[in-house]
């Protein structure tokens, strides 16, 4: 047996939870290996964020030449050639992809370790290829990969999931994307305002995962313009000599059907964890085999053992998993002592047009809320995207915010505005003692701002207008 490789801290997995761990440990004078099958990258830009945002902005300027009559300017003959989209995808999609593995093959040789790690012991580990790892500590960062049930999996080459979508050479006539997360609805109205004629099928009776149903209605009635919406309904795929004939029921009874070249699989991505051996890590799971842990630290227990980004099934996001990295790194390099952090408020985006987002609580845990709609503001109107609506929730009295979720223009840009004063304790008169600039999206914040503070104790600010400018 070959004498085993020695380090302070081990880490699983060379994504971007893994590669944030590596560097938080070693920046806190940790001795660190880092141990990957294949060292391609990380998930965001191989086939999650950006190749996904690379194929919505295709559908973002299809759209734009379509609504360019509002405008006065006619444009005739939309021709949408899918090849060249598909293959601009690929193509910035490899850049980005290319720039991570620089990334990584700019760490010292000695440090990365190519092939599968699994538990030998709470502390060791060991490599396909027999070598043998001592560990101070070590950090899991081993992702996650799409679900894919038998009855989707038994359609083959006709089930798509976001690690194969953008492989398509060209852009099918009919597809039905199932599921109605972030993943499955950024798909789906990529694809329908590419010219696919969509189905977008859901167990869930949500979208998004929205909390509020006026919101929820809102984005409900954004993705029917494009697109048939079967929520609530259990999917029966299979496979057939044209492509695939999907039915769907729902628990009335209520049915359906429809003959489709390809299914998009968009039913979760569960953490990768099975080839691990954990029964010899001695951890304690959850209900679903994660190890649990501590977000505040991500050690799981009082093991030397910490997980971070998608192996730990919080918050699958990139910024999460960043966090987390850094978060389980320097605790893996500080052991035995234990440093815990103030996790940021929560904050996801899904970039439909216009944009979804949730951030912080919910209506469930404030006393207030207040709304705004986009239909009627000023600048919306003025770009033609007047559309959408958006709910803070704040805490009574003094009407502190603490969540929002909205389907908005600019909902991205808001999101931020939003999550910055949650995770500063502003309330809405402080924020509204800010200064607000004419005509933008941030004014159409005021009118639910001013119905928090109208619900509330606290008073307008004294000097400022209470009034709104025309078209704010």
């Amino acid at each position: 047996m070959s004498t085993p490789l020695h380090c302070d801290v081990a880490v699983i997995g060379a994504g971007t939870a893994g590669l944030a761990a590596e560097r938080a440990a070693r920046r806190n004078g940790a001795s660190t290996l880092l141990i990957d099958p294949h060292f391609n990258g990380t998930t965001c830009a191989n086939v999650g964020c950006m190749p996904s945002k690379l194929l919505l902005a295709a559908a973002k300027q299809a759209e734009r030449v379509r609504r360019s009559d509002l405008f006065g300017i006619r444009v005739e003959g939309l021709q949408i050639d899918g090849p060249a989209v598909m293959q601009r995808v690929r193509d910035e999609r490899d850049r980005f992809a290319a720039l991570t593995r620089k990334q990584i093959e700019d760490l010292d040789p000695a440090t990365r370790l190519t092939g599968r790690a699994r538990f030998a012991g709470p502390t060791t580990l060991v490599l396909d290829d027999g070598r043998r790892i001592e560990a101070r500590a070590i950090v899991i960062a081993t992702g996650s990969a799409p679900a894919l049930p038998p009855p989707f999996e038994a359609l083959g080459d006709r089930v798509l999931t976001n690690e194969s979508l953008f492989e398509l050479k060209q852009l099918p006539e009919r597809v039905a994307v199932v599921g109605t997360g972030s993943v499955g609805l950024e798909f789906a109205q990529a694809l329908a305002r590419l010219g696919v004629q969509v189905t977008l099928l859901g167990k869930d009776t949500s979208l998004a995962k929205v909390r509020c149903p006026r919101v929820h209605d809102a984005l409900l009635a954004v993705l029917q313009r494009d697109m048939d919406v079967h929520l609530g309904v259990d999917v029966h795929p299979e496979r057939t000599a044209e492509g695939v004939h999907v039915r769907w029921s729902n628990k009335d009874g209520a049915d359906g059907s429809v003959q489709v070249d390809y299914v998009v699989a968009a039913l979760g991505r569960p953490p990768t964890l099975d080839d691990l051996d954990l029964d010899k890590a001695h951890l304690a799971l959850d209900k679903h085999g994660v190890p649990c842990h501590t977000r505040e630290t991500m050690r799981c227990g009082d093991n030397a053992i910490f997980l971070a980004g998608d192996a730990a099934a919080d918050l699958p996001l990139l910024h999460e998993a960043s966090s987390d990295g850094a978060i389980a790194g320097r605790n893996a390099a500080a052991l035995p002592a234990e440093i815990t952090v103030k996790r940021h408020v929560a904050l996801s985006i899904t970039f439909t047009d216009p944009p979804v987002a949730s951030i912080g609580q919910s209506e469930d845990e404030g006393a207030v809320t207040g709304n705004a709609d986009f239909d009627d503001q000023g600048r919306a109107r003025v770009e033609g995207v007047n559309e959408g609506t958006l709910t803070l929730y704040a805490a009574a009295p003094e009407g502190k915010l603490i969540g929002a979720d909205l389907v908005a223009p600019a909902g991205e840009h808001l999101a931020h505005l939003l999550a910055w004063a949650v995770e500063t304790g502003c309330t809405a008169s402080q924020l509204l003692e800010l200064p607000f600039y004419h005509p933008t999206m941030e004014e159409g914040l005021k009118q639910a701002l001013r119905s928090i503070c109208a619900a509330t104790p606290i008073a307008l600010p004294a000097d400022h207008d209470a009034g709104a400018p025309a078209g704010g």
